[in-house]
């Protein structure tokens, strides 16, 4: 394998497995601990194979291709059967000459296939090839570019100048007239407004690619960088895919902040050019609209833009800027690029999620998947697919639905108004199944009956009274209608709370929303004017969306099987608290479609273990042959000295170490544990960082310190940091701990670094490297099960009992819960060690670690290493060593 440096042994093993395992079309789970080059195996490996791919294909084209120019000469024509024999027949009832000619049609269609796909290769290398060594072919597009700005806005002049005589219908300023839905016919009436000039798209079949996603927007950056210093960087063709949040360049819709809002302004504007031509010619004289189209949406700059990206590899902020600089939209450029790309990078929601993939258009059919970071992916997929709608969302997207229904009932369509009618019964009806009234302050109506209820989905469309409603009819006239889209425009435009009212007539009827949206999070007032709150009075993230997109995607989450998930009724003091969500049990059946079509799919991640979880939930559940899974786990690279991890069984003064919820309450285990801390601190150079089973957990340890005095004397040594809540805090936390070890290692006073109390399945248990000193011990307390009282889990405990076979004599449900507990361990005690020559001390706090069933469940280049110390006096011996 070409690779950067010397590899290695476990990388070469890696790349070995990897390439085995794309050859032979399997699904792997592959584990390589960080720090020992994952990514650059991913690439050099996957490459490797890609090459030789593409390698054997074209053998094989210039074979046919030869064979076919060949045969032509020496070929007899085959006109009809032999004389002797006019009709011999083969077995199935055909005449020879028949299948003869049928074959040889089948070969000749083939070979011309073949020739056509060369021809486009050709013209395609030779265009990307012209870019590359043609700096006046960018200036040509530059040049034209600017031209044809110029004309626009010459154009556009003089229309505005035209139509200043023009009359209109109801005096509506042309920022309004937007916000009218169109006519809607539903598909059954007519076939789609088809996307860009599609015939170029199709000029190029799917090339065989490698399509590689991660979690977040900064691993893939990493990832690409990587690409960029690989042996492939220079001839690979990459592209990276991102949502419009990170693509988008038009500073008018990036404003608008939401994702939800920018898709829908982006799909908007689009929808305008396309059906501007239509409109100019048949509106005449009769109103002029102007319907806001994106500069940045110009075919030729993105064919330019594809090429620019074909041509060399670019990460999303390479892409940006280059978009920028060549006013073309660097989403849909990008997206023109898939078909000749050989990588494709893209966030996991793109991949995992059904409507998104097929916007995007990625094709799965023979490609290679490769999903990295790949711990978490069950949950993902569940979150992808679950959708969470408050009380007071539903009350408010049913008042500002029916007030924009009023203002423009005269303009809309009867199709338009049934619709609309549907989807305002829908809303009725979900507030009175949390036992509230649309027509009244959710905020301020109590609820009767308190708790959380799980439903299947028919018995919860029966209990709402909506079972006669086709919700794949409401979620496509959502989608295509834009309707969200206009009604947020509507609330932008008539809701704002600086709005004075005004009192001609023509605003009279909307008073009533701005009065309403002038009550935020005021007392109701004492003649019981029903007033909804709008949305800032949740939380803030919600006040950037309209609460109708969060409704369309729990509309859409409906039209799920009905054994595949649940619908969650939590109730809660008030209707506006209270909400309805759904929650996807069997994630398997969306990843079903990636396994089947792909023709390999690899899992990794730097922890896998326990990856039981994955075969049986994930794997067998989607149908995958068991023959076709292959797993793949490598050591770590770090020297074995470089690493100490202790099982401690008892503390100092020979108290067991079991932090059950019985038990870890008790005084004298809290105690324990920071006497514990204490004699650390003393003799770990650095950070030390601690995790606690939860938030409350580590509160309560915290505050009984304090109390009895402890938390001084830990202070003496090191500088206490706390996980914050907040995401926003995270990064300003984790800058003064770092400050505060480095100032700590050259002052050589009392204090030795810093000690960091952080919880498992928090800010830092994930993506956040404590290297070297920022981590020289990492200690675990107790063993962070999840709440096992939670309707959620036990659904999903009862379900998987019903689903899956037990392993093992162990009901599935027993292992879920103790996979959720070691996969977080996992994460978390993984963070210490991040290269080769790093070295730390971890530390697990209970005795339950050193059961054979957990204890096999730690990553085997721990567990190979761990030492179980029954008492506290020999555990420090060795730390100290």
């Amino acid at each position: 394998f070409p690779f950067p440096y010397e590899p290695y042994g476990v990388q070469e093993r890696f790349m070995a497995a990897l390439y085995g395992a794309l050859e032979t079309g399997r699904v792997g789970i592959f584990e390589s601990p960080t720090g020992t080059g994952k990514s650059l195996s991913l690439i050099c490996g996957a490459l490797s194979w890609l090459r030789d791919f593409e390698e054997k294909k074209w053998q094989e084209e210039a074979r046919l291709l030869s064979l076919e120019n060949g045969t032509n000469e020496g070929m007899k024509p085959v006109t009809s059967a032999e004389p002797g024999h006019p009709d011999s027949k083969d077995p199935a009832g055909e005449p020879d000459w028949v299948t003869a000619f049928i074959q040889k049609k089948e070969e000749r269609d083939m070979v011309n296939k073949l020739k056509e796909e060369q021809v486009r290769r050709k013209k395609r290398e030779e265009r990307l090839e012209k870019i590359r060594h043609n700096v006046q072919l960018k200036y040509a597009t530059k040049r034209k570019r600017c031209e044809e700005d110029e004309t626009k806005l010459l154009l556009q002049l003089s229309k505005e100048i035209l139509s200043e005589g023009g009359e209109v219908l109801e005096q509506l300023d042309r920022n309004e007239e937007e916000l009218i839905l169109a006519d809607y016919e539903s598909d059954e009436e007519k076939k789609g407004l088809s996307g860009v000039e599609e015939d170029d798209d199709l000029e190029e079949e799917h090339v065989t690619k490698i399509y590689y996603c991660s979690r977040t927007h900064s691993q893939l950056s990493q990832f690409v960088r990587e690409v960029q210093k690989s042996p492939f960087g220079k001839d690979t063709r990459l592209v990276s895919l991102g949502s419009r949040l990170n693509l988008c360049v038009n500073e008018e819709v990036r404003r608008l902040g939401a994702v939800q809002l920018i898709n829908d302004r982006c799909v908007e504007m689009q929808k305008n050019k396309h059906e501007k031509k239509s409109h100019e010619e048949s509106e005449g004289k009769k109103r002029r609209v102007s319907r806001t189209v994106c500069p940045f949406y110009s075919y030729e700059q993105m064919q330019f833009l594809r090429d620019e990206v074909l041509v060399e590899v670019k990460d999303i902020e390479q892409l940006v800027a280059l978009g920028r600089e060549a006013k073309a939209c660097p989403y849909y450029g990008s997206r023109y690029a898939i078909a000749a790309a050989q990588l494709v990078v893209l966030p996991y929601q793109m991949l995992l999620h059904g409507p998104t993939r097929s916007a995007a258009g990625i094709k799965l059919k023979d490609q290679v998947v490769i999903i990295d970071e790949a711990h978490n992916l069950i949950d993902t997929i569940t979150c992808i697919h679950s959708v969470e709608v408050s009380g007071s969302q539903l009350c408010c997207a049913h008042s500002q639905l029916s007030q924009y229904m009023e203002r423009y009932r005269k303009r809309l369509k009867a199709k338009n108004l049934m619709y609309i009618k549907q989807i305002l019964y829908l809303l009725e009806r979900f507030v009175a199944v949390l036992g509230g009234n649309v027509n009244q302050n959710p905020n301020c109506q109590a609820v009767s009956q308190t708790g959380t209820v799980l439903k299947s989905i028919n018995d919860f469309l029966f209990q709402s009274q909506v079972d006669n409603i086709n919700l794949f009819k409401v979620q496509r006239y959502c989608e295509k209608s834009l309707i969200s889209r206009k009604l947020f425009g509507f609330v932008e435009r008539y809701g704002g709370r600086a709005t004075a009212v005004k009192t001609n007539k023509e605003n009279q009827k909307l008073t009533g929303l701005q009065s309403f949206l002038l009550t935020v999070q005021q007392v109701p007032s004492k003649e019981g004017i029903p007033q909804v709150p709008p949305m800032e009075a949740e939380n803030d993230q919600l006040r950037t969306a309209s609460p109708l997109m969060v409704i369309e995607g729990f509309l859409s989450a409906l039209t799920n099987a009905n054994q595949d998930g649940r619908v969650v009724l939590n109730r809660q003091g008030m209707v506006g608290q209270s909400s309805l969500k759904f929650l996807l049990l069997n994630p398997a059946v969306h990843f079903a479609k990636v396994v089947e079509e792909c023709r390999a799919v690899i899992i990794a991640g730097g922890t896998m273990q326990p990856v039981s979880d994955f075969r049986e939930q994930l794997l067998f559940s989607a149908g995958v042959d068991p023959a076709r899974v292959v797993e793949f786990s490598c050591g770590h690279v770090i020297p074995p000295e470089n690493i100490l991890p202790i099982i401690l069984c008892s503390g100092p003064s020979s108290q067991q170490l079991e932090f059950t919820y019985q038990t870890r309450d008790q005084p004298q285990m809290m105690d324990e544990t920071g006497r514990i801390l204490c004699n650390l601190c003393n003799i770990v150079p650095g950070g030390v960082v601690c995790f606690f089973p939860s938030y409350e957990y580590e509160k309560q340890v915290y505050a009984h310190w304090e109390k009895t005095g402890l938390l001084t004397r830990l202070a003496a040594k090191k500088k206490i940091f706390q996980e914050p809540k907040k995401a926003n805090q995270v990064e300003q936390v984790l800058v003064e701990y770092a400050k505060c070890i480095k100032r700590c290692s050259q002052a050589a006073g009392q204090m030795t670094g810093a000690l960091l109390l952080s919880v498992v399945g928090g800010k830092m248990s994930e993506g956040i490297n404590f290297s070297d000193d920022l981590g020289r011990c990492v200690i675990m307390v107790g063993m962070p099960y999840p709440n096992i009282k939670s309707p959620e889990l036990q659904e999903k405990m009862a379900w998987l009992d019903k689903r899956v076979p037990r392993s093992a004599g162990q009901a599935p449900s027993r292992v879920l819960i103790e996979n959720l507990c070691m996969k977080a361990v996992n994460q978390s005690i993984g963070r210490a060690i991040r290269h080769q020559k790093d070295f730390a001390s971890i530390l697990l706090l209970d005795r339950r670690y050193a059961r054979p069933a957990t204890f096999n469940q730690l990553p085997q280049w721990i567990r190979e290493r761990t030492q179980v110390k029954p008492s506290f006096g020999s555990a420090f011996a060795e730390l100290r060593k």
